[in-house]
């Protein structure tokens, strides 16, 4: 049983990502860390603990940073709506956060554990870079960090770059040159890990007190998908990364060195991939570039029919 910690900017692909981790026996789901990025800082904070209200859930939360390290916030309404879950109403929270930062948590958690965690960063890396510069010490007991970010040939928020690397590429460049193994679930292989309309519906089908709630959320991302990026879907990127946690062999990854630039005035946040091993620079990014998508809906339908059933 993998011990992850989730850091996330809850979305609707990271609410998926909270209740996969959250229903599989494979990860002991110690916390959910939050941080700005899909939508404002208070906003992300408050859909996680509806999230873990929804699938009575009692995971210890931590609030993290509400903007990047140097840069302006920058926020996805035309994805995730207005309040970063549109779609359904969430539960009120009924749950009681943690009073310490997402940052000290992280520290605690590692410093504590017996076992190596796993992190799975499926926002803005902010939380990430700033444990790691407040403590590089925990880094030798850091397992992997496996982040939903970047990407070799695809992009969605400039022709150059993926959004959660793009909104903080500083913290980006801190994760990538930390040592520390990482693996990259990027949009080449999230944007095909997508739910069809016909697999939304089977979902709401199921009439279940998780499934009525999750199948509006996600015809709600499915449309915006599609009115934006012409997806015949809800592509689920950040429970793809938790997947590979739980399953690895749904990826086929490939060991590249990959660099995020931060200076480029059309390439800011791009991951830069020695994909033809032409800079003799060591590989320090296992790269995610194929995906079993049918094994993928297997783990998502399993995980939202166990919830119904708790």
């Amino acid at each position: 049983m993998k011990k992850i910690i989730i850091d996330c900017d809850p979305g609707h692909d990271d609410m998926m990502a909270i209740m996969l981790a959250y229903a599989t026996e494979e990860i002991d789901l110690l916390g959910v860390t939050t941080v700005a990025g899909n939508q404002t800082g208070d906003k992300t904070f408050s859909n996680a603990l509806k999230t873990l209200t929804l699938i009575n859930a009692d995971i210890p939360v931590a609030r993290g940073s509400d903007k990047p390290i140097l840069r302006e916030l920058i926020v996805t309404p035309k994805i995730h709506g207005v309040s970063g879950l549109d779609g359904a109403d969430l539960p009120e929270p009924a749950i009681k956060p943690l009073n310490i930062n997402a940052i000290d948590f992280i520290i605690k958690s590692v410093k504590e554990s017996r076992e190596n965690i796993v992190l799975v960063p499926t926002g803005p890396l902010t939380n990430i870079a700033l444990t790691l510069l407040k403590e590089p010490c925990i880094k030798a007991n850091i397992e992997r960090i496996v982040l939903m970010g970047g990407a070799i040939y695809d992009s969605n928020i400039t022709p150059a770059a993926e959004f959660n690397i793009y909104v903080d590429p500083e913290a980006a460049k801190i994760v990538f040159t930390s040592g520390i193994p990482i693996t990259m679930v990027g949009l080449d292989v999230t944007n095909k890990a997508l739910l069809s309309f016909d697999d939304i519906e089977e979902l709401d089908n199921l009439h279940g007190k998780v499934s009525s709630i999750v199948a509006p959320l996600l015809k709600f991302f499915a449309r915006a998908n599609k009115d934006v990026f012409g997806f015949n879907g809800a592509p689920l990127h950040d429970a793809l990364a938790v997947s590979y946690v739980i399953k690895p062999d749904i990826l086929k990854t490939e060991k590249l060195f990959v660099a995020v630039e931060t200076e480029g005035s059309l390439t800011r946040g791009q991951t830069v991939a020695d994909i033809h091993k032409i800079t003799g620079n060591t590989p320090n990014v296992d790269v995610a570039l194929e995906v079993n998508v049918e094994a993928f809906k297997t783990i998502i339908k399993h995980a939202i029919e166990k919830l119904d059933r708790e």
